[in-house]
């Protein structure tokens, strides 16, 4: 009887994390209210290795680097009022943007959903972490992406 509960839970599990997928086989990705979206005409390989190439060149940090998301951290550097004012100091540790970014698709046409959330006290037991709406400034980020995989994909 154990076994099959636990067969059970597995194979619900496994759908949960799985989510419905699209005709090339990958998961769909559902977008947030607060996350940005971008349509961009390139293979998701394509745009995963230009995120990646253009966050080492900018001294961004990838934590995450996986064929369908890619996860960024930016620490803040220095006293932030308005960021303490807001969500609270950090006091027990660094405070960083983090970028996560996903994509679904087939050879030129990959679906990006980018989620954005600022983290209190990052990687320590007081972590908070707090989603953030898009804004122009990272609208024009997946923007830039687009152009360079578009640019190099050959679609």
């Amino acid at each position: 009887m154990k076994k099959l509960i636990f067969i059970g839970l597995t194979a619900a599990l496994a759908a949960c994390q799985s989510g419905p997928s699209n005709r090339s086989g990958q998961p769909a990705i559902r977008a947030d209210s607060d996350s940005q979206q971008i349509q961009i005409n390139a293979s998701p390989e394509t745009v995963r290795k230009t995120l990646v190439d253009s966050a080492s060149a900018r001294g961004t940090i990838v934590q995450q680097n996986e064929p369908n998301m890619v996860v960024m951290e930016s620490y803040v550097r220095g006293e932030n009022a308005v960021l303490d004012n807001e969500f609270g100091a950090s006091d027990s540790g660094e405070r960083a943007y983090r970028i996560r970014v996903r994509f679904s698709g087939a050879q030129c046409r990959t679906n990006v959903v980018q989620d954005l959330a600022l983290v209190n006290n990052i990687y320590t037991p007081q972590e908070q972490s707090f989603q953030l709406p898009g804004n122009p400034g990272s609208m024009q980020s997946l923007q830039r992406l687009k152009a360079n995989a578009e640019s190099s994909a050959g679609c």
